[in-house]
């Protein structure tokens, strides 16, 4: 079975840039070159883009192996493939780490449990229901990331094919 999906580098230090590429291609199994591009959003740093297919899970296997860098802000996305939910994980460095399952039809699904953990929470006074909502759905994410996203239009994207 086969899976596809998009990595985002919207911000890295041009350093960090050989270590990105290493990094993944320890998880897909083969060499990555990627196409760095300046990052208008923000001095000093690029961004790079790769569409990618392989085995179902590698989303979230490129998410850990660059989770925690400093100065880092990427997406990994992995689309949903037959009897296999689709995944999205964030990380920007005042946030950490973001990560939701997506439907066939490209919602966020919120399992039931998290929402009874925020709904106790919430009745406990620990947080606010809203603003828990918000950030099981990713919104404090997308509100970082929106400016990097918006500045990575019409940049360069290659394919990754992981080995089999």
């Amino acid at each position: 079975m086969s899976a596809r999906g998009v990595l985002y580098v919207h911000s890295a230090q041009p350093a960090l840039c050989p270590h990105i590429e290493w990094a993944v291609a320890g998880v897909l199994g083969v060499p990555v070159d990627l196409t760095w591009t300046p990052q208008p959003a923000a001095p000093n740093v690029v961004r790079a883009q790769a569409e990618w297919e392989g085995r179902p899970g590698i989303a979230a296997a490129i998410a850990s192996s660059l989770m925690g860098w400093q100065r880092l802000r990427f997406e990994v996305t992995e689309d949903a493939s037959p009897g296999v939910d689709g995944s999205r994980h964030a990380y920007t460095p005042t946030l950490g780490p973001y990560s939701a399952v997506i439907g066939a039809s490209g919602d966020i699904m919120i399992s039931e449990d998290r929402l009874r953990a925020a709904m106790l929470m919430a009745s406990q006074g620990r947080c606010v229901l809203e603003e828990e909502l918000d950030k099981l759905l990713g919104k404090p994410w997308d509100e970082e990331l929106e400016p990097f996203r918006y500045a990575g239009d019409g940049a360069p994207v290659r394919w990754l094919h992981a080995a089999v």
